[in-house]
């Protein structure tokens, strides 16, 4: 542990809240059909600043995806351009190419190197980026960089989210306040296997490039990867850290005392920002959290709770405020995960209440109508006791209703 107790505060202002960060998001036109909305962000940091990055394992990559892992992997970045509307994937070389120029465009504006510039597009697969539209949209996003523009930012990636999803926080940190931004996009396409979800982070913390990426890799595999809204690994994925060291706190390496303590509050910001994606599931009207308890280790742990969630009878179920606990078990049955079916308990929990459902692998006689209360809330967990040993795990996701496929049905068109 580090020599300060962890004290995370939520304050205002999204990615900007953060010491030497400045963004916008601006209309540039992108999208035909919707005349105001903004769809080009920029984030900037005003020191070139570590960088991690943790990206999609669908073999199918978006242009952007690719030439961001490479940024990532040289350790330092200085700025992110983000489109929404044109997700640049299945583009071909015109495809690298416009990502290329996203990045030669924002450096420009900036005068900073092409190289430290990370990229990323999110909407429909398959079209050319309307180069003349995303270039003149950066040009005004460079031109509007604001410490208040954070907000603008997070409004600007969204493509069929129903809300702003952004988080801003501070810790007394390595002698330090220390604090974190945070803004991600995604509805649909939520089912992240990263080694249609957009996610930016920002810290003013001084950390080594290394110490950041494997706090992000840690932090995704708690957060990002322990959600689904509908089983579908998106093309575009990316989650990227950026830190800047503006906050001047004791450095911070993989072996420092203080790398426990960063990763606890990078894994707040990353786990809030996922509890939002998954909340905003299009279509969804519940919030549905999957804990495993007692399982035999951590990947058993995960493997079932990902599974529960991620089951469409269960998720069905839920939307139906049906109290249809055998889903669950059979998810858990199916998950892979060593389970023994003859040690398992079942409770459902919500604001409303708790009822157990399952004793030992078998039904028991429980209240329906106090089940169908916890159930008609907008936030349900399910909590899952294997009794086999002592590691745990969380999972997020929601319900499957008719919206999901009216949402989907006419996507492209």
């Amino acid at each position: 542990m580090g020599d300060e107790m962890m004290e995370i505060k939520i304050i205002p202002g999204g990615i900007t809240a953060v010491t030497g960060f400045m963004a916008a998001g601006v209309h540039a036109g992108i999208k035909k059909s919707n005349k105001e909305k903004p769809d080009v962000a920029v984030i900037f940091s005003q020191a070139p600043a570590a960088v991690g990055g943790v990206f999609t394992q669908n073999r199918v990559k978006a242009a952007p995806v690719i030439l961001s892992q490479k940024v990532t992997s040289a350790g330092r970045a200085q700025a992110v351009v983000i489109n929404s509307g044109n997700a640049n994937a299945c583009t071909g070389r015109e495809g690298e190419e416009s990502a290329q120029l996203m990045a030669d465009w924002t450096a420009r504006g900036l005068r900073i190197q092409e190289d430290q510039v990370i990229v990323a597009s999110t909407g429909v697969i398959g079209h050319q980026l309307p180069r003349d539209i995303v270039k003149s949209g950066i040009e005004k996003a460079v031109g509007a960089l604001s410490a208040q523009g954070g907000h603008d930012a997070a409004v600007a990636i969204m493509t069929t989210d129903l809300f702003c999803k952004e988080i801003s926080v501070q810790v007394p940190l390595g002698g330090a306040t220390v604090k974190f931004g945070g803004m991600c996009k995604g509805s649909g396409m939520i089912h992240p296997n990263m080694a249609t979800l957009l996610a930016f982070i920002t810290t003013d913390a001084l950390i080594e490039p290394a110490a950041l990426q494997q706090a992000m890799k840690n932090a995704v595999n708690k957060s990002f990867n322990m959600i689904t809204v509908d089983g579908d690994t998106s093309t575009n994925d990316m989650a990227v850290v950026l830190a800047n060291g503006a906050a001047r706190n004791e450095k911070i390496t993989v072996n420092s005392p203080l790398f426990h303590d960063f990763q606890e509050v990078l894994d707040y910001v990353c786990i809030a920002l996922a509890k939002m994606l998954a909340k905003d599931g299009e279509g969804a009207t519940k919030l549905i959290e999957v804990h495993v308890k007692n399982a035999l280790n951590e990947d058993d742990a995960r493997t079932v709770a990902k599974a529960v969630v991620s089951s469409s009878l269960v998720k069905s179920a839920f939307f139906g405020e049906d109290a249809n606990w055998g889903r669950i078990l059979c998810a858990a049955g199916y998950s892979g995960a060593a389970i023994n079916p003859e040690t398992v308990d079942i409770w459902l929990e919500s604001k409303a209440g708790r009822e157990k459902m399952a004793d030992q692998g078998t039904g028991q006689v429980f209240d329906e109508a106090n089940a169908k209360k916890i159930l008609q809330e907008k936030e349900v967990r399910v909590v899952i006791d294997l009794h086999q040993g002592s590691a745990e795990a969380t999972a997020w996701g929601c319900d499957l209703t008719y919206d999901y496929v009216k949402i989907n049905a006419d996507y492209r068109t």
